[in-house]
């Protein structure tokens, strides 16, 4: 397993929010050094108290994966879609609204 790269604690993110469902979610991505994502940050206005836990939850497992390595795009295609392509849950979303700088883009 790769080793962990922290966050410093001063660094650019950028706030967004968006519908699904409609439950209205704000994202917080905290971007690393190099400018990729390394931390997501899901809050919602959720009528069920469980769902704002689950999506919390889910960011922290999304933050621990890209400080551990895995790039965004591959969490944001391992997620489950409908019959239409599009991500199903509210990580799914999340992840797909993410911007992945240009720099990153050309080292493919």
């Amino acid at each position: 397993m790769n080793k962990r790269i922290r966050l410093p604690n001063r660094h650019p993110s950028e706030t967004q929010q968006f519908d699904r469902d409609g439950t209205t979610i704000t994202l917080t991505v905290g971007y690393k050094p190099d400018g990729s994502p390394g931390e997501i940050f899901l809050n919602a206005n959720a009528p069920i108290p469980c769902s704002t836990f689950l999506m919390s939850d889910a960011a922290i497992v999304a933050s621990l994966a890209l400080q551990h390595g895995v790039p965004l795009q591959q969490l944001a295609h391992a997620v489950k879609r409908d019959r239409f392509g599009i991500a199903s849950s509210p990580i799914g979303a999340a992840l797909a609204r993410i911007p992945v700088p240009e720099v990153i883009n050309a080292e493919k």
